[in-house]
């Protein structure tokens, strides 16, 4: 096994999880295999209790594992699906063994030849991305484990702002450390002037030619080409002694997506109502997810993010501006969309959103909570159950239409919800849904809750045109509702951002665009339902 080490400098969110992705799609254009593992020196297990406002999403992997966003980067990047494993924290690392420094080898290695690509076999590179930045102290023993492991194994690439003086310091530390690196990948705003790439070789002793710049670019699929532009993969290659067995790489695809963007000059509107909205980071999954859908339309998305609580009526009385503004830009919308979320803030406005949209026949999709909310909603207001509410949000309510419906124990937070991919049964092939996905039988997608809509009210919420129309095999969980005599109006309790890809949209977002645009009805009537 070969291994590529992406590091950063003394300033992190600059791209390295881009980066080590992008590494890894050129590296995988010249034939090779490719597998990926994220470094996170933080001392919790994994990324299911951090705040979505500090840390981003939280991304879901088939096997349940609640990992850092990098990960959802290297799935999308390298169309690999990865486990838990793949993602190490200093928490799991703590309760294995003592020796530190011998068990994170000892994990790296073994994760790294666990296939993910769907074929059999070892990966030929594994690309490491180690977060945070040098001097951490949290990132001590990961640092001298990486030492040990690629003193003769590894290629290691240091990332790193434009700035020479800091680039110094800070690789001077990483060698003082036991880390020499090959290569330096500097981010500016602009393409590097030659007399920085020699200052920096000077003074980092890294060749010139191993100093690769990525600069600005229109959208993040040139990344790959601008590695490739620069001859990254021959350097690369060149150092893991890989050259006789990869050939030159075929990134056709890739600058076809990628000029394909940059020409595009449509654009459809989309609300995003939610919780998070002050970091698009927290949704950087569903924002990917409309990426593929409206590419594949021939758009570029143009997402108005809009903060619940400013739909409320009390926001109406102490912020009026910024009251008028949310719903002013919701009116404006061609679709709207309700995430994922947890907790009682901006529940009010969420379902207001539901009701205008389902009132007005804008396309809906509501996704976990979004689909909650959906369910809520027609359930005060069109079945007039005025107190209807989910038990997470009021445990006295008299009509709880959403449960609490653990998989796990109640007490203890990131053990209680229903995790990774699951099987969801389609009930009818004349399902919108079951048209979108091209099957009659079931969808396979990834889920992350702990409430769900409550068995013992579907009877009574079907009869107001809702029809749950995707359960799960003990046909006790209702995971997909569609409304009736609507343009497009599904809720779903999985999570379908997690499994899009460039170039293979999730059927649903595919089909939530497609009726924005008014052009759901001749898809669905394409015999081969794909040419748009």
């Amino acid at each position: 096994m070969k291994y590529v080490l992406v590091t950063g400098g003394v300033v992190s969110g600059l791209g390295k999880g881009v980066t080590a992705s992008s590494i890894g799609v050129v590296l995988k254009a010249c034939g090779l295999r490719v597998t990926s593992i994220k470094i996170d020196p933080y001392l919790n297990t994994d990324a299911g209790t951090m705040s979505p406002f500090e840390h981003g999403e939280v991304f879901v992997l088939d096997d349940g594992g609640e990992v850092d966003l990098d990960l959802g980067n290297y799935e999308r990047f390298l169309d690999v699906r990865l486990t838990r494993d793949n993602n190490i924290t200093t928490g799991k690392i703590y309760q294995v063994v003592p020796h530190i420094t011998e068990a994170i080898q000892n994990w790296i290695e073994k994760v790294s030849v666990i296939p993910v690509d769907g074929k059999e076999g070892p990966a030929d590179v594994c690309v490491i991305e180690l977060g945070g930045t040098v001097g951490d102290i949290e990132s001590m023993p990961f640092i001298e484990a990486l030492r040990q492991l690629l003193f003769s194994v590894g290629s290691i690439l240091f990332f790193s702002s434009n700035k020479t003086k800091p680039t110094q310091h800070s690789v001077r530390e990483l060698r003082a450390l036991g880390l020499t690196p090959h290569f330096l990948a500097c981010r500016s705003a602009e393409p590097l002037l030659e007399n920085t790439r020699q200052k920096l070789s000077q003074f980092c002793h890294v060749p010139v030619n191993n100093i690769l710049n990525i600069h600005d670019v229109p959208n993040i699929w040139h990344i790959p080409l601008l590695l490739r532009n620069q001859n990254a993969h021959d350097a690369i290659l060149k150092h893991l002694d890989l050259l006789s067995v990869a050939k030159a790489p075929n990134l056709q695809e890739w600058t076809e997506r990628a000029e394909t963007f940059d020409n595009l000059t449509n654009s459809v509107r989309i609300a995003m109502v939610g919780k998070y909205v002050g970091m698009a980071d927290s949704y950087l999954s569903v924002v990917k997810a409309l990426l593929h859908a409206c590419i594949a339309c021939s758009l570029k998305p143009a997402i108005d993010w809009i903060a619940a609580s400013d739909l409320e009526d009390d926001s109406a009385k102490s912020t009026p501006e910024a009251h008028a503004t949310a719903w002013r830009t919701l009116r404006n919308a061609a679709c709207v969309l309700v995430p994922g979320g947890f907790g009682d803030r901006g529940v009010k406005g969420m379902i207001l959103a539901a009701k205008y949209a389902r009132e007005n026949r804008v396309p809906y999709l509501g996704i976990c909570l979004g689909m909650q909310i959906s369910v809520i909603e027609i359930a005060r207001n069109v079945l007039g159950l005025e107190r209807a509410n989910s038990s997470e949000f009021d445990d006295q309510t008299p009509s709880p239409v959403v449960i609490f419906m653990p998989e796990g124990s109640k007490t203890h937070m990131g053990s209680t919800m229903r995790l990774g991919s699951r099987k969801t049964l389609l009930q009818t092939p004349d399902c919108l849904t079951a048209k979108l996905y091209h099957n009659s039988e079931y969808v396979d997608e990834r889920h992350r809750h702990r409430y769900e809509v409550n068995p013992d009210m579907v009877g009574i919420l079907e009869e107001s045109g809702l029809k749950f129309v995707g359960k799960d095999e003990s046909r006790k969980r209702m995971e997909i509702l569609e409304l009736k005599d609507h343009p497009f109006y599904v809720g779903v309790q999985f999570h379908p951002e997690f499994k899009s890809r460039p170039g293979r949209p999730s059927p649903l977002f595919l089909g939530f665009i497609l009726a924005a645009i008014g052009q759901l009805g001749p898809y669905l009537q394409n015999p081969r339902n794909g040419s748009l």
